[in-house]
């Protein structure tokens, strides 16, 4: 067995986010009198993602950005809302969305029969842990990491540091690291000497400064790599 211990990131990899985003964005909208339009998510989608992207670079905190993209938002709406409330609902309807991706439970089930599975991820703890246990996929997780939790975020080595002193028999050969995020998944993997496997549906561009071992379009072609 090439890779026993198997770290997969949540939003994106196994949960539906995007389809999750949206309806939260739909809901906060709806309760604040925000104009429900694609331009208006499109806008939101920008600052939310500058902002995360900060996160990954170590610039901001988890707690600050989850206010100021609302901040940013409505700023660049002419709105005067309380970005605060906004995302407390968003984050409070965004717990509540357990869609997973294409394969992601029959994947998660078949995985688990040998190998070990891990969730990491740098997501709102609140939100995730809901999340988690709502899923489908919740028996076949044996545990999950999430950043604000231990004290770190990925792509850093300190997350991965206490991720590896937690799982008992995990090395940096024995592991294989799966997410869609290039900046924090396969970025942190490199940070850390980590095998990793991008999940890569849309079909991006790859990069050329970063060490990819694996890329699949459909989660089924993990059993084929593990």
């Amino acid at each position: 067995m090439k890779y026993p211990y198997l770290l997969l990131d949540a939003d994106n990899t196994l949960f539906d986010f995007d389809a999750g985003n949206r309806h939260a964005f739909h809901e906060v909208c709806a309760r604040y009198d925000i104009p429900d339009t694609e331009e208006s998510f499109q806008c939101y989608k920008r600052c939310n993602n500058a902002m995360w992207a900060a996160f990954d670079r170590g610039e901001c905190s988890k707690d600050f950005l989850v206010v100021e993209r609302f901040r940013r938002f409505l700023k660049e709406m002419g709105l005067d809302r309380d970005a605060a409330r906004c995302n407390e609902l968003h984050l409070q309807v965004l717990g509540q969305n357990t869609l997973l991706l294409p394969h992601a439970l029959e994947v998660c089930r078949g995985l688990s029969r040998e190998r070990r599975l891990y969730i990491v991820t740098n997501a709102v703890a609140a939100v995730q842990r809901s999340r988690l246990a709502g899923s489908a996929i919740a028996p076949y997780i044996t545990g999950a990491f999430i950043s604000e939790e231990a004290g770190a975020s990925k792509p850093s080595a300190a997350y991965f540091d206490y991720v590896f002193s937690r799982i008992d028999g995990i090395t940096r050969e024995n592991c294989l690291l799966v997410g869609d995020s290039l900046s924090s998944d396969i970025r942190g993997a490199n940070n850390y000497g980590l095998p990793c496997c991008w999940y890569n549906p849309k079909e991006a561009a790859r990069p050329e400064d970063l060490r990819i071992d694996y890329e699949i379009r459909d989660l089924r072609q993990l059993y084929d790599l593990v």
